[in-house]
């Protein structure tokens, strides 16, 4: 970190500031990834510069600045220089007194940024700043990175809990929010659990230290519960389709695995099918040659023929010639033996004229010879230049015959043997292709039964998650009629028990209107009796006020009056004690009453102990259901605020009672007290 040490020093000396000791201790044990400057005391100047380095600084994801007494101004700058980082996950400003301005810094910094995922925001003042607050909200409305916000103690109104609750609606990204320790009150909780129905992603929202009612809490704890088993089934079933797709991937792979093996496996085959049919080729190519070969023999042979004919017929030529020749020559003998035989004859005959002619035939006759004797000889040497050329021509037809012969043998057995090779290639061929069907088709059975696998089980556990979802609706169906049964019965017996305890209401008040008209009755015959006694006690006083002047005469008459004294005594306590039986028996009344409403309070107290066994059973078995038990749960708690007022009515009556007692015990003692007839009764 000396690096962002340097950068730090040229920012501060750029802007004519000296920098902070404190921070370059802290900056120079830097850990990385983290900037720690909690209780450092940030002027605005260094604000300034951390503001310009964080705004291209890419290695910080931790800046802690808590207790750092900021300013707004060194706020906003610090908070403008983060908008512009993407590399920040966790923020920390406790602590740091952000007002209006520090609001309206924070809305625009969660406009900004995407990167911050941890904001802490505790002990500040943002609250008591309305439209700051908003403007903060309404850019955690639409901020998408956010997924933990703590807002403890700072001062956050009903109508700022109102915005929060508007900014959650449309936020789907949030998942912890702290607002312990704030003035959130009836109204904030109940606009906070208006909005949570509509947010599915907050999983925790702490409320603790804001005066808010008990059933608010229960329900934001059991929207908060809702949310966190939906995310859990969420992330099961994200798990679920990852390793669904997972084991279909891999499938495929297989099959793909498959489909290549197939594709070598024919690729070879067809190699090997090229092969053979290459040979095949080869095999008629030769063929092909022999017979060219053979074509070639046989004109040649034919050619042969045609020259051996041609000489056979030159050479019969050349016979016929010699024969001709033989025949000139025997009839040239002839002739001359004619012609020795006729110049012998004209020699003995003739005379010198024979004799002249005789030396010129003979010299003829031999050119003639030697010329046919050349010609024989000729004739001889051609015809056995023929002969020997005939012969020659005869062997050569022999051996091409032979060699014919040979061609056509080997062509034979060349030709057996490329048919037993073909029949062969065509086996091998055949097998080849019965066996790559046959691995096709093995292929294929084995990715159809594979695909019918992974199928059946899709299907399968489709067909679960449809009998679960089934069951879950059967039982939220039983549940809701379990529960619609008790409260029809919870309600019939509390119309019940709220009838009967209107019936004893009214009868308390008829036998209590008709006790009390009965003691008034009695009380205005006791304050009757009290006047004709006081009157009497009047007269008597009068009397004694005569008779003390004649005291000494009429000390019979005070002894007489004494005794009436004692009579009029003994009939007051005699009163007294039917008043204190009277009292006693009223007192009886009214405990046999508290008896009854004691039981009646105890049947609703029973009453209460089987509601709230109802109500933790169905908050046992409706756990899955909390959402739309919420409305009951609010008739519940209504209910439960109407029992109480019947309860505290019922012992406003007791003590009504209790007081009617006392008061009417009280006014019996201060008239038995206040008795004159008590005052002039002789002491015990």
């Amino acid at each position: 970190m000396e690096e962002f040490q340097h950068s730090y020093r040229r920012l501060c000396k750029e802007s004519g500031a000296e920098p902070q000791e404190t921070v370059l201790q802290q900056l120079q044990e830097l850990p990385r990834g983290r900037l720690d400057l909690a209780t450092q005391s940030l002027t605005v100047e260094t604000c300034r510069a951390l503001g310009k380095l964080l705004q291209k600084e890419a290695l910080l994801t931790e800046l802690i600045l808590s207790d750092c007494m900021l300013s707004e101004e060194g706020a906003t700058l610090l908070l403008q220089g983060l908008c512009a980082n993407t590399v920040v996950r966790f923020l920390d400003l406790k602590g740091n007194n952000l007002q209006a301005a520090g609001a309206e810094a924070l809305g625009q910094l969660l406009r900004q940024n995407k990167s911050i995922q941890s904001l802490t925001l505790e002990w500040n003042n943002l609250g008591p700043w309305e439209d700051a607050f908003a403007a903060f909200c309404g850019a955690l409305a639409g901020n998408g990175a956010l997924r933990q916000l703590d807002l403890r103690n700072n001062q956050i109104s009903h109508k700022g809990a109102e915005e929060l609750a508007l900014a959650l609606t449309r936020n789907a990204h949030l998942q912890q929010l702290d607002l312990r320790w704030n003035s959130i009150g009836l109204l904030g909780g109940r606009a906070l659990v208006n909005c949570l129905p509509r947010n599915r992603t907050l999983w925790r929202l702490e409320l603790a230290g804001n005066n808010v009612p008990g059933d608010i809490l229960r329900a934001v704890e059991q929207a908060m519960d809702h949310n966190q088993e939906r995310q859990t089934t969420s992330r099961e079933n994200r798990a679920r389709t990852h390793v669904l797709s997972k084991e279909f991937l891999d499938l495929m792979e297989t099959i793909d695995k498959q489909r290549k093996e197939m594709a070598r496996s024919s690729r070879a085959s067809a190699a090997c099918v090229g092969q053979l049919q290459e040979a095949l080729n080869e095999r008629h190519s030769i063929i092909n040659a022999l017979k060219a070969k053979l074509q070639m023999a046989e004109a040649a042979l034919a050619l042969s023929e045609q020259k051996a004919q041609g000489l056979g017929e030159l050479l019969a030529m050349a016979e016929q010639e010699q024969r001709s020749l033989a025949q000139r020559q025997a009839k040239e003998r002839r002739l001359e033996q004619q012609v020795g035989r006729r110049a012998g004859g004209q020699a003995v005959l003739g005379g010198v004229t024979s004799g002249a002619h005789a030396p010129s035939h003979p010299q003829e006759a031999a050119e003639r010879e030697s010329k046919l004797l050349r010609d024989l000889s000729a004739a001889n040497e051609k015809h056995l230049l023929l002969r020997n050329q005939v012969d020659e021509l005869e062997r050569k037809v022999r051996s091409q015959q032979e060699q014919l012969f040979l061609a056509r043998q080997e062509l034979t057995n060349t030709a057996a043997e490329l048919k037993i090779r073909a029949v062969q290639a065509e086996e091998r061929l055949e097998l080849e292709k019965k066996r790559s069907r046959q691995s096709l088709e093995d292929v294929e059975q084995l990715r159809a039964k594979e695909v019918e696998h992974m199928t059946r089980h899709l299907e399968e556990s489709e067909r679960a998650m449809q009998e679960r979802v089934q069951r879950l609706e059967a039982s939220r169906l039983s549940l809701e009629e379990e529960l619609s049964r008790v409260k029809a019965a919870a309600l019939s017996e509390r119309g019940q028990a709220e009838e009967e305890l209107i019936k004893a209401k009214n009868q308390v008040r008829l036998e209590e209107q008709q006790r009390l008209a009965h003691l008034e009755e009695k009380l205005r015959l006791l304050a009757q009796a009290r006047d004709e006694a006081q009157s009497a006690c009047l007269q008597q006083r009068q009397t004694v006020a005569d008779a003390q002047a004649r005291a000494s005469q009429l000390s019979l008459q005070v002894e007489g009056l004494r005794r009436r004294l004692e009579e009029l005594q003994q009939e007051l306590s005699n009163k007294d004690q039917e008043k204190v039986a009277e009292v006693t028996r009223v007192r009886v009344e009214l405990r046999e009453q508290n008896g009854r409403l004691q039981a009646e309070l105890t049947a609703q107290e029973a009453l209460k102990e089987k509601v709230a066994a109802l109500e933790r059973q169905l908050k046992v078995m409706a756990s899955d259901h909390r959402e739309a038990l919420l409305d009951r749960e609010s008739e519940n708690a209504s209910l439960r605020e109407k029992l109480r007022l019947k309860e505290a009515e019922i012992a406003r009556i007791r003590e009504e009672e209790a007081q009617r007692a006392s008061f009417l015990q009280n006014a019996v003692l201060a008239y038995v007290q206040g008795s004159p007839l008590r005052a002039l009764s002789p002491q015990k």
